[in-house]
């Protein structure tokens, strides 16, 4: 049983994923892709004719209750830990809801476009005392579009934290650069939080990397050497971006993630968190666009 009646267009089937839980599978000429209700967790991407873009762990446990690992997170209303209470979900609660799907649609081009949407955090009450909307609009294409807008539909001000936590597949971590970050100013958890200036060098990997790169709006650019590709981020209404890569010790100590699939990812992540996190006002909307392309040959 689905919990949508809509009439689906082609292409596009709503059917029992992993462990069972509603998944939106997306086949056409342009791509393949998937996004699970659950979280409205998008867990693939893949343009005709090139390797897969979106990263998923082979040991992610599809349970409700549990977070997917891998793909897309939607991280809300916190980014991280909750701020005073360590016993509340990593990341906030979105990505754990089931959401609604609200609407799915396919272009001439055939680009399919696919809306979720999650109503007043029922039940959050004592992590979270306000009541908002979210809608998620995902566009599966030769590009991948991603927009989370949130509605605050309370009488008083709604601070958040959020983050479409992307993990991108790449040939070897080792040989990834990102560019597009030069002078900005990162948040090392590494290193207690001390804040550091990026120098003009692109980012490159040789252990454990955590970083909120604070204050910027900037493009960036995933350089994969080992698969010959550039993956391009784009983004709007987005202060934040976070770089992260587990490493060896990290990911051996998540059971959620392979001992060794750390060198086959990449997060970058299209955020607004700790000095960047934005408070909206009754009845105001504040939008996230994280638009990712595949560029090059």
């Amino acid at each position: 049983m689905t919990s949508s009646p809509l009439s689906l267009p082609s292409g596009v089937v709503l059917h029992a994923g992993s462990g069972g839980l509603e998944r939106l599978s997306i086949d056409t000429p342009a791509c393949t892709g998937e996004i699970y209700l659950h979280g409205a967790h998008l867990t693939a991407w893949q343009p005709r004719g090139t390797a897969p873009v979106i990263w998923m762990s082979g040991s992610s446990q599809f349970e409700p209750g549990r977070p997917i690992r891998g793909g897309i997170p939607i991280c809300f209303p916190w980014f991280g830990p909750h701020p005073s209470n360590p016993g509340a979900p990593p990341h906030g609660f979105a990505r754990l809801a089931p959401w609604t799907l609200d609407r799915v649609d396919r272009a001439v081009d055939d680009a399919v476009t696919v809306t979720l949407s999650l109503r007043n955090a029922a039940g959050h009450d004592d992590l979270w005392p306000h009541r908002c909307v979210l809608t998620f609009t995902a566009r599966f294409g030769r590009e991948l579009a991603l927009e989370l807008a949130v509605h605050n539909v309370d009488a008083i001000a709604c601070p958040v934290q959020e983050a479409l936590h992307t993990y991108f597949a790449v040939g070897d971590i080792r040989q990834v650069a990102i560019e597009g970050l030069a002078g900005a100013t990162y948040v090392d958890k590494l290193r207690g939080g001390e804040r550091c200036v990026q120098d003009a060098a692109p980012i490159r990997f040789t252990g454990e990397t955590d970083r909120p790169y604070l204050g910027t709006e900037a493009a960036t650019t995933i350089v994969d050497e080992a698969w010959q590709r550039r993956i391009v981020i784009e983004k709007q209404e987005s202060r934040t971006t976070v770089v992260w890569n587990p490493w060896i010790a990290k990911a051996r100590a998540m059971p959620d993630f392979g001992d060794d699939e750390w060198s086959s990812m990449v997060c970058v992540e299209t955020a607004n968190a700790l000095d960047d996190a934005p408070v909206g006002d009754q009845e105001d909307q504040q939008e996230f666009l994280d638009l990712a392309r595949r560029a090059g040959a």
